[in-house]
């Protein structure tokens, strides 16, 4: 099966990869092809520009969590759109804990077999943007780098000088960007805001792709995508017939979410249906919750403030129902969370309490299930990511965990998973299909509602 593909990598973080991404989604969009976005590692929030830029939802496709074949299969069963964009993560041969290929845009490319446009940052160099470039063509035996973006050109001159620096590389130069403060995205603690917490953040990336792209050469980069080899069409899984309601919290609190894993749920027999803490009263009529990752530390006032939700899950957990939670699912979960010198009263369904700490916690996971939980049983293999700003503080002694980390750090002395009554909720996220996580939780869900 042909599929037209093509990875945009960076140098380093901020180089603009999401911008220029998102702007040549949209520049082919506007030639008349429909584009389906990927996101290369473990990233919940730039696929939410690339979602509203290309008007699909982006999938990720990182090795490390969801395996080699996963990857590509997921890439495979989800590039049916005529052409593929695939923003990749960090630093192109950055993977993982940075001193292995694995999980790199590199890797990835290597998978899918993939071309590669490379952007490197322009503003503070000229002649030294050539030895810039040789390096990472030359790094490693197959750079698979088959063009090159300027990003931050300062004027005319400097792109001259640019150009001339790059003059015995044969790769071509797809786009000079300039330098321009308006051409860029608004961040904070974690990266880039999600678009689904601000809704002028889809207009303003939009609006930034309008102007970028006159400065790109889409049909180089479409010749580019559409001169690959072929990858083997999966075939099409069947999904059960819905046995059961797995209520999902997505709004501006809760959105870190892998389509995937809800694919993973409908498949196993699971009707899906989204509610917001914030907003909503109660979850809707189900048998199990799915919370996952956000920012509930920026919607602490309103999350604390909908009495209602809390009660209603505190209910539901201490009646057993199956409750999955992840990183900001986990906190929503404490008695409190401490922000900004504010404590936020949450649900407390852990004696445990949550501070924003200022040391960022990054890393892949790999655990064994030490009890068994409603997604996996004991000495089960679970690999994941964890990525926080929060830590734990007043963990009861007693607590009891589901996994033991081999890597990552995990919510106290390399444990994680929390354990209390039917609910499980851990820093780590995980790719469900990686090890039948979302067959056991919709089975157990099935086992709650027959009760």
């Amino acid at each position: 099966m042909k599929n037209p593909r093509v990875i945009i990598a960076g140098t380093t973080s901020g180089v603009g990869k999401t911008s220029i991404t998102c702007s040549i989604i949209y520049g082919i969009k506007q030639k008349g092809y429909s584009v389906q976005p990927f996101k290369v590692g473990p990233d919940y929030i730039d696929p939410t520009y690339l979602s509203a830029i290309s008007g699909n939802p982006t999938r990720n496709l990182d090795s490390w969590i969801m395996g080699k074949t996963a990857t590509l299969e997921s890439f495979a069963k989800n590039s049916q759109s005529d052409i593929s964009i695939i923003e990749g993560v960090m630093g192109y041969y950055d993977g993982f804990s940075g001193i292995s290929n694995q999980s790199s845009t590199h890797h990835i490319a290597t998978i899918l077999d993939c071309p590669v446009v490379l952007v490197l940052d322009a503003s503070k160099t000229a002649r030294s943007i050539g030895a810039m470039a040789l390096g990472f063509i030359k790094f490693h035996k197959n750079s698979r780098i088959a063009g090159l973006i300027l990003n931050k050109i300062g004027s005319k001159k400097h792109e001259q000088m640019c150009r001339a620096a790059l003059g015995t590389i044969k790769i071509p130069i797809l786009g000079c960007i300039p330098k321009n403060p308006e051409l860029s995205l608004e961040s904070r603690h974690l990266g880039l805001v999600p678009t689904i917490e601000q809704t002028n953040l889809k207009q303003k990336i939009i609006d930034i792709s309008k102007k970028m792209s006159p400065y790109l050469d889409i049909e180089k980069i479409i010749s580019i995508a559409t001169h690959t080899s072929s990858i083997n069409k999966i075939p099409k899984q069947k999904s059960e017939k819905p046995k059961v309601t797995i209520a999902v919290a997505l709004d501006k609190s809760f959105n870190f979410y892998y389509y995937d894993n809800f694919d993973s749920l409908r498949k196993n027999g699971a009707k899906i249906e989204f509610f917001s803490p914030i907003s909503d009263v109660s979850p809707p009529e189900c048998s199990g919750i799915y919370i996952g990752g956000g920012f509930p530390e920026v919607l602490g006032k309103p999350l604390s403030q909908n009495q209602s939700m809390k009660k209603s899950i505190k209910k539901l957990g201490e009646q057993n129902m199956p409750i999955y939670a992840e990183c900001g699912g986990l906190m929503y979960l404490t008695k409190t969370i401490e922000y900004n010198s504010k404590k936020f009263p949450m649900i407390g369904l852990f004696d445990a309490t949550t501070n924003m700490d200022k040391k960022m916690t990054l890393n892949y996971t790999k655990a064994k299930v030490i009890s068994e939980c409603i997604i996996a049983k004991n000495s089960t293999k679970l690999y994941g990511h964890e990525f926080h700003y929060s830590e734990l503080l007043s963990v009861a002694k007693d607590a009891k965990f589901a996994y033991e980390l081999s890597i990552g750090v995990g919510i106290k002395n390399k444990k994680d998973g929390l354990i209390q009554n039917n609910t499980l909720a851990s820093y780590m996220h995980l790719y469900f299909d990686r090890s039948k996580n979302a067959r056991n939780f919709v089975n157990n869900c099935i086992k709650f509602s027959r009760i």
